[in-house]
């Protein structure tokens, strides 16, 4: 599919410097661009190529002023901010490459489940009993919906997730492949025999709208209630969240986190990756955890830590400094027992 200059500009709200009919295909890289592709310069250090890629459209700010003549062949489309409206242009152009419609006929759907309309439902897909499916939902091959599950309009979930019984998915959600929602909580207890007995675990999960789910983060049912995840929270790949957890709006969390049950987490946090959190804890609204950081007390809101254990990000800097000093210090101070114990003598 191709677009002109002049197209592109109306869709960005942006002016074109150059040829308005010069169209695109493909998108690219502004240092490996070719021609009938389209490329943007947000970083100042990728300035030099502007001058000699061979791109068709580059995406520029209002701001920019070419210090070096530009190609010909190149032409410009001035907006307010180069790097957000490039997004823009992503987020259209999945949109429309992700923009599959119709049922395969090798899926498997209960005839108790209400499916809306526009929907794509790829080859080898389970819907359940009572499944509940909104407008313009994609599954793609190999997706698991087990029964009474709901899943709100625009939702896309990519092959081979797994969505157990009684899970709720909201409206303008994104969960990417090999996502299991609704896995049993991480619930036993021990018994006379030193064994460990199963507690069954008969809650279930809820993510709320425009919540974007990583491949492979697995969301486990609550034992009881609901394990929550509010509206516009984004989790990258592989992070586990066990039963009974809430995640606050807008929250992000990055991958090969795990936490742990009941934890309760405020509004847009920001947490970074490898970062582990103990049970029944509650995590202040604004906080910042920086990577590999161990949380096992609760944070109050604004809070930035770091660390395992995990302290405030100033006294973990300061502490760093002598910590990584401390073999010279060790050396130093057994220097100076041996000359203290020389002149004893």
């Amino acid at each position: 599919m191709e677009f002109s200059a002049h197209q592109i500009a109306e869709m960005l709200g942006g002016t074109v410097e150059g040829n308005p009919d010069a169209t695109v295909n493909t998108l690219a890289k502004i240092e490996e661009g070719k021609p009938k592709s389209l490329s943007f310069l947000a970083n100042p250090k990728y300035t030099h190529f502007i001058y000699s890629t061979e791109a068709t459209i580059v995406i520029v700010g209002n701001d920019f002023k070419a210090e070096e003549p530009i190609k010909d062949s190149c032409t410009l489309i001035r907006v307010e901010d180069a790097y957000a409206s490039f997004g823009k242009l992503l987020q259209a152009y999945n949109q429309i490459k992700n923009n599959k419609v119709g049922i395969d006929k090798q899926t498997s759907i209960s005839e108790s489940a209400l499916l809306g309309e526009n929907l794509y439902i790829g080859a080898f897909t389970t819907i359940g009993d009572n499944v509940a499916i909104g407008d313009n939902v994609k599954l793609y091959p190999g997706c698991y919906i087990g029964d009474n599950v709901t899943i709100g309009a625009n939702t896309t979930i990519f092959a081979a997730v797994k969505i157990y019984s009684d899970c709720v998915v909201g409206a303008e959600c994104m969960i990417h492949a090999g996502v299991v929602i609704g896995a049993d909580g991480f619930g036993f207890a021990p018994n006379a025999e030193n064994q460990y007995n199963k507690v069954p675990q008969i809650g279930n999960v809820i993510l709320e709208d425009h919540v974007e789910v990583g491949a492979n983060t697995s969301i486990d049912r609550a034992t009881l209630g609901s394990t929550i995840i509010r509206k516009g929270v984004k989790l990258d790949n592989l992070v586990q969240v066990a039963h009974n957890v809430e995640v606050g709006e807008n929250t992000v969390i990055a991958a090969q986190t795990g936490i742990a049950g009941s934890t309760k987490i405020g509004k847009n946090c920001m947490i970074g990756g490898q970062v582990g959190f103990a049970g029944h804890l509650i995590i202040g609204e604004n906080v910042k955890i920086a990577a590999q950081s161990g949380i096992g007390n609760n944070i109050k809101d604004n809070e930035i830590v770091q660390g395992s254990p995990a302290f405030s990000i100033g006294d973990y800097k300061r502490s760093y400094v002598i910590f990584k000093n401390l073999p010279q210090m060790n050396t130093e101070l057994r220097q100076l027992k041996s000359e203290v114990s020389e002149l004893k003598k």
